[in-house]
C-alpha cells in the first residue's frame, strides 16, 4: 500500500479514510481507503481514478494561479490549480496511473459570498482547472460546481465511486 499527501496523513477515527485538507492533495493505491475532502466553498476539488490501475488521488485547490506567490507555490503546490493539478497527476502516474483511465470529478468552485463576489476566485479555479486538465487531455466526467453551498468530496478508490455532500444531501457524480 502506498499513500502519498504533501501534509501528514490525516486519518478520520475510521482508520481506513483519508483526509484531504484545503491546499493539500493525497494519492493511494489501497483499494481500502476512502479519501475525503472537507469545506469545499470557493477552492475546487478534483478525484482522479484509475480503475486498471486501482490508483486514485483528491487535491483541494484553494487560489487559482501561482503567479501571485511564487514562493508559496514551491512550498505547496496543492494551494494553486495551475501548480497543484500537474503535481497530483505525477503522483498518480508514479503508482502506475495511466491518463487514458484517469476519471475525473470535481466539486466546488463556488461563490460562497454570492454571486457578487469581486475575485470570483470559484470560477476561476473552474477555468483554470478546465484549462490544466483539458492540456493533459483528461476530460471531466462529472462535476457539482458554482453556487453557494459548501460541499464534501469523498472518493472510494475501490470503485472511483465520487459522491458530493452539499445542503444534507449526497450527489453521485
Amino acid at each position: 500500500m502506498t499513500v502519498l499527501q504533501e501534509a501528514p496523513p490525516k486519518r478520520h477515527s475510521n482508520e481506513s479514510t483519508l483526509i484531504v485538507g484545503i491546499s493539500d492533495m493525497a494519492v493511494t493505491n489501497d483499494t481500502g481507503m476512502v479519501i475525503v475532502t472537507y469545506s469545499l466553498g470557493s477552492c475546487v476539488g478534483l478525484s482522479l481514478h484509475d480503475s486498471v490501475a486501482g490508483v486514485a488521488g483528491m487535491i483541494h485547490c484553494m487560489l487559482p494561479l501561482s503567479k501571485i506567490d511564487p514562493d508559496k507555490a514551491e512550498q505547496n503546490p496543492s494551494m494553486f490549480v495551475d501548480t497543484g493539478v500537474p503535481h497530483l497527476l505525477q503522483r498518480l502516474y508514479d503508482l502506475g496511473a495511466t491518463r487514458r483511465n484517469l476519471v475525473a470529478k470535481v466539486a466546488g468552485a463556488g461563490s460562497p459570498l454570492g454571486r457578487n463576489q469581486v475575485f470570483k476566485i470559484g470560477k476561476r479555479n473552474y477555468t483554470v482547472l478546465r484549462k490544466v486538465l483539458w492540456k493533459n487531455n483528461i476530460l471531466i466526467k462529472g462535476e457539482n460546481v458554482g453556487g453557494s453551498s459548501a460541499r464534501t468530496l469523498v472518493l472510494d478508490v475501490l470503485t472511483g465511486r465520487t459522491v458530493v455532500k452539499m445542503d444534507g444531501k449526497e450527489l453521485e457524480l
